[in-house]
This record gives structure tokens, C-alpha cells and sequence, in this order.
């Protein structure tokens, strides 16, 4: 399996060698179980006394740490880390569980969480980065192996994503789009808005009136909600109604 991570510079030989790592031998009631993990509580965060310099070196390359996580937003591949790492210490000192919802980012302070979004399929993920990497110049984070699970890639080496910061401010929303007296018309609106979006998508009932809509998040507010209305104009599914979400 693919890997990028290293908390350290790491020896051509030494147990970052991407070519060693493996998923954990799971039953698919373990696997389920990691599919539907509750997404961390988003909290204030101090910065870790380990993990944060000002600049880092990797196998020769120079690497800066952001002074800020604030308004980040990158879309890229993302791979994944599992047993080989499992235990060992990351960049903030903590030791790696490849089951709970972390990552390695190689710029952003440490600890931050962030919201992934696997572009193919719709799925997201909250994560709480704590480790440096991946050192690959084609990927952009490297989740555990439970967000990869989460997110629907862990039998692959890599998937495209969103990486977007969130705070304990941060106001989420859910947006609801389109009436459909046929499930089956709801369901392939679905699959487009899913496909052109990014987003999480669902078919909702609404209690009472036999109409199905499109709901879709969370979505932080400003620029994730206005580039979805223009999306749903485009797509020509009606009105916007936007909701916090709970």
C-alpha cells in the first residue's frame, strides 16, 4: 500500500520505504464499524510544543509550516498510513492509532482539524491533523486508515480530495435544493450533483408531502455555499434552502 508520511528525515532503507506498509486484517463488521465513525468534536486547539518549526528538512527538501491554518483550502490526492506506522510517535509526539480520525499535512500548524472530501464519491470527514508528511510531491495529506475507510478509498493507494481547515467558531450548514415526486429522478440528480460538486449528497423525504429534495454538507458558510448555489443554477434545480446544521 501507498504511503508518504515521515516525522523525521528518513533513510532510503528505514521504515518510511512506501513499499512496506498494509492495512490491518479487519473483519467487514470492523470495517463497518471504521465507515461509520462519529466525526471528532471540533474544539479549541493549542499549538503542539512538538512539530510546528518555522522550516524542516525531508530527504533533502526544505519545507515551510504556515503561520496560520485559517482559510486554507487545497484540492489534491490524498493516500493513507496503517500498520507500519501504527504506535509509533507522530510529529506532535502522540503515537499514531491507525483507527481513530487523524492525518499528516506537511504545512499546516499542527494540531488543526480539517474537513476531507473525497471528490469521487461525495464522502467526508472530519480529521484532526497531528503529524508531518505525506513527502510526496503528487499527494497533499495523508489520512489513517479509518478516514480512508470514512472516506471510501481504503482499498485503493490514493483518492482526489478537499482539504479544508475548520475552527471551533466555524458555523456549518446543510443546504436542501430540488422537489421530486419520483425517487428515482432524485437519485440521479444525486449522482450528478454528488459528481459536480464534491459534496456530500443525500435524497431526503419531506415529512408529510411525498416530495423527495437533495440535501447536501455540511458545508462550512461563504465560499463552499456560493460556488454550490452557482452549481445547483447551473444544474437547474430550483431554490437554495440552507439550514444550520446540527
Amino acid at each position: 500500500m501507498l504511503v508518504g508520511c515521515a516525522t523525521q528525515a528518513p533513510s532510503p532503507s528505514g521504515r518510511y520505504d512506501q513499499d512496506q506498509d498494509a492495512a490491518p486484517t479487519l473483519s467487514p463488521a470492523a470495517i463497518a464499524q471504521l465507515a461509520n465513525l462519529e466525526n471528532p468534536q471540533v474544539v479549541e486547539l493549542s499549538p503542539s510544543a512538538r512539530g510546528n518549526p518555522a522550516t524542516y528538512t525531508v530527504w533533502g527538501k526544505d519545507y515551510a509550516v504556515l503561520p496560520s491554518s485559517e482559510g486554507y483550502l487545497e484540492e489534491g490526492n490524498a493516500s493513507w498510513y496503517g500498520a507500519k506506522f501504527h504506535g509509533h510517535s507522530t510529529s506532535s509526539g502522540e503515537p499514531f492509532d491507525m483507527f481513530t480520525l487523524t492525518a499528516a499535512h506537511r504545512s499546516l500548524p499542527i494540531p488543526v482539524f480539517a474537513r476531507v472530501t473525497n471528490l469521487a464519491n461525495g464522502k467526508s470527514t472530519i480529521v484532526r491533523i497531528n503529524d508531518r508528511g505525506p513527502f510526496h510531491s503528487d499527494r497533499i495529506i495523508d489520512l489513517s486508515f479509518a478516514a480512508a475507510v470514512k472516506l471510501g478509498f481504503h482499498e485503493n493507494g490514493t483518492a482526489r480530495v478537499r482539504v479544508e481547515t475548520i475552527s471551533k467558531d466555524e458555523n456549518t450548514f446543510v443546504v436542501q435544493v430540488g422537489d421530486f415526486t419520483d425517487i428515482g429522478e432524485a437519485r440521479l440528480a444525486k449522482g450528478q450533483l454528488a459528481a459536480t460538486s464534491g459534496a456530500a449528497v443525500e435524497v431526503v423525504k419531506l415529512l408529510g408531502s411525498g416530495l423527495y429534495r437533495l440535501q447536501i454538507g455540511p458545508l462550512s458558510s461563504g465560499a463552499p455555499i456560493e460556488r454550490l448555489k452557482a452549481l445547483v443554477a447551473t444544474l437547474g434545480l430550483g431554490q437554495v434552502d440552507i439550514r444550520a446544521s446540527e
